[in-house]
């Protein structure tokens, strides 16, 4: 105890000796700009670098702070990146969305040709595919395992047929189904196909996952926030006769603050670099097994990883969190411990 005290005292007299120099040494610029921004910048590099210092000093309690700080952000950055493969799954999905057009037995393959490049000039369609009589035929004695029966007869009976995929799948079920219409009523059209209730699903599916994805981010920043805040008060409790000292001497809250606001952005920016790790670890274990799995289902799909500025903002916004939650806290409480 009596080690703490002392190792305490010497920090306050440090600390009011570095203040003392910082308000003689601006002085002594008579207000010249350049004095000042040195000053200014002595002032800050002293705040970075001591601040983490102070985060060394304390290992124990840093390393747990960052730890929760981690898992909270490991877990939110996680389910983003897991909505970012379900929509990339979806993507490769989106031929099972397309319109199947069965043409008239009267419509020959030119006839064929020529409708589906009309087609392809609308913009709300992505591709057309026209698979002929013959092709039909060929795959229905392939898969069908009537191919024997088929030899009997002696026409094809099966017609020509679009498949059309329109744009934008999954985002507007009302266009879609007005699309559908459209082709309906064209006199080359026999009949179209398309399974409106297995898109209404998985549009569904897409929109609760990133409704789902949102609501977790903004709980799992807000308790970043908390925990941020609380280290810092807990940290401004440890040092509330310093900062009263430094209040005495005329020191300034921004002054003041300083410190712990770098504190708060090392919190932040190293619990963003570990969830960061953690994340990519857990999607690398996974990435065999998912990957084996998508070959069973003939299947091409690759897991999706942070993107080079992704993990920039990631550290962006975990190390903003560490700030702005720190900011909350010193607001308030540097207003309790002014002298009066």
């Amino acid at each position: 105890m009596r080690t703490n005290k002392r190792r305490r005292q010497t920090q306050e007299i440090k600390q009011i000796r570095y203040i003392k120099q910082d308000i003689r040494r601006t002085q002594a610029s008579g207000g010249s700009l350049l004095n000042k921004l040195k000053a200014y910048r002595d002032h800050h590099a002293h705040a970075l670098f001591s601040s983490l210092g102070r985060l060394v000093a304390s290992p124990f309690n840093s390393m747990m702070t960052i730890a929760v700080l981690s898992i909270a952000i490991s877990l939110a950055s996680g389910f983003y990146l897991v909505v970012a493969n379900l929509q990339q799954l979806s993507g490769n999905l989106k031929t099972s969305a397309q319109i199947s057009l069965f043409l008239k037995n009267e419509i020959t393959e030119a006839h064929a040709i020529q409708l589906a490049e009309t087609i392809k000039q609308n913009p709300a369609i992505q591709a057309v595919n026209l698979i002929t009589k013959d092709q039909a035929l060929a795959e229905f004695k392939t898969f069908s395992g009537f191919g024997s029966a088929i030899t009997v007869l002696k026409s094809n009976p099966l017609p020509n047929v679009l498949q059309v995929l329109p744009k934008h799948t999954f985002e507007d079920q009302k266009e879609l189904e007005a699309l559908l219409q459209n082709f309906q009523q064209s006199i080359e059209v026999d009949s179209a196909q398309l399974d409106m209730q297995w898109v209404a699903r998985l549009q569904s599916i897409m929109s609760v996952s990133e409704c789902s994805a949102q609501l977790l981010n903004l709980m799992l920043g807000l308790s970043v926030l908390f925990i941020a805040g609380n280290t810092i008060r807990l940290e401004l409790q440890s040092r509330h006769e310093e900062i009263v000292i430094a209040q005495l001497v005329g020191a300034t809250c921004n002054f003041i603050q300083r410190p712990f606001l770098y504190t708060g952005f090392w919190i932040g920016f190293i619990s963003g670099i570990v969830a960061w790790f953690t994340v990519t670890l857990m999607f690398l274990i996974l990435r065999t097994s998912v990957e084996n799995l998508s070959s069973l289902y003939g299947g091409n799909f690759h897991l999706l990883f942070f993107s080079f500025f992704e993990t920039l903002v990631l550290i962006l916004i975990s190390s903003s969190l560490g700030i702005l939650g720190s900011w909350s806290v010193l607001t308030y409480q540097l207003q309790l411990t002014r002298p009066k």
